[in-house]
């Protein structure tokens, strides 16, 4: 159905990886491999995308890559279609979202993709994970994304009253990490709303 209205099924799956990966960039090959698709269909469909706007790339290291566009005139309403994956058709089961076994490791309040991820390296960690974390689950997360990304990853974790008390007092370290380029699996409170939204939100 979406393959259908959308035009080719290489198509809705780069979608999906963009508009559920915000702020994330990748490389051709690396696309390639996370949807399972030919390089030359992925290609086709990528220059299709960036003529259109709905993504935008830039070189970086000789390497050319692609993110989704927020400044696009229709990214709401896409990213409300393709931002949490739709599932394809057959028996693939590969998650184009790093999103969801986030949830499996705990009472996790705010969970962020940063430095790999966004290619923005202040920050100095790939991964950061705040709240009340199971350490067995945290290790297995951080090895299957390691493996997933074919990269060893550094990462913190604190709890919510250490993350609480570094921000207040304006830690270094906190401070990188909130004016870093980053993506949000996870923020339990609103920590990186604007507060403008967080009081809409609470009046509503």
């Amino acid at each position: 159905m979406v393959e259908q209205l959308f035009g080719s099924k290489t198509r809705v799956k780069l979608l999906q990886l963009f508009y559920g990966n915000p702020n994330r960039s990748f490389y051709v090959r690396e696309i390639t491999r996370k949807i399972d698709e030919q390089i030359n269909s992925v290609r086709r469909e990528l220059a299709n995308l960036l003529s259109i706007g709905i993504i935008s790339s830039d070189t970086n290291n000789n390497r050319l890559y692609y993110e989704v566009n927020q400044k696009y005139d229709y990214y709401e309403p896409l990213s409300a279609i393709f931002g949490n994956p739709i599932s394809t058709q057959g028996d693939e089961k590969e998650q184009v979202n790093e999103s969801k076994p986030v949830n499996l490791l705990g009472n996790v309040e705010l969970a962020l993709l940063l430095g790999h991820f966004t290619r923005d390296e202040r920050s100095g960690v790939d991964v950061l994970i705040v709240g009340d974390i199971n350490k067995t689950q945290l290790s297995k997360y951080i090895s299957e994304l390691e493996s997933q990304e074919a990269k060893e990853l550094r990462y913190a974790v604190m709890t919510s009253d250490d993350f609480n008390y570094r921000l207040e007092v304006h830690d270094r370290f906190i401070d990188s990490i909130m004016k870093s380029k980053k993506q949000i699996l996870v923020d339990k409170k609103a920590v990186l709303q604007p507060k403008e939204l967080v009081k809409q939100s609470k009046k509503g």
